[in-house]
């Protein structure tokens, strides 16, 4: 997998089913902790911009708290067919307790189904 991976956090730093906003640079990413399994999304929500990281966690899905949209945290991808707009979903793992992120290789699940 190219890129590189960043130390971000202690994997006890992000609350169960709860996500935490992190700033890399010119990105803004939100970390979710579903049941000890992290899954990482760009933090903006593409209808107004709000902070999925303020978001509830559904499922694997967060809902954004400004308008209501829900997105799955594995694909970045809207719930409901009629929202076409996709976040990107970036490759997380945990290392001796560190929660890593892999900016690089972040992916969009509309730019692969247009390959």
């Amino acid at each position: 997998m190219k890129g590189r991976w960043i130390k971000i956090t202690e994997a006890e730093n992000i609350p169960l089913r709860e996500g935490r906003p992190v700033k890399l640079g010119e990105v803004e990413i939100a970390i979710f902790n579903l049941n000890g399994r992290f899954l990482t999304i760009e933090n903006a929500c593409p209808h107004k911009g709000g902070p999925l990281c303020d978001g509830i966690v559904t499922g694997s899905a967060v809902v954004c708290p400004l308008h209501g949209r829900h997105f799955d945290l594995e694909t970045g991808m809207p719930v409901r067919a009629s929202e076409p707009a996709c976040l990107t979903v970036f490759p997380t793992r945990v290392e001796n307790g560190i929660v890593m992120v892999n900016i690089e290789a972040g992916h969009r699940a509309m730019d692969s189904a247009a390959a």
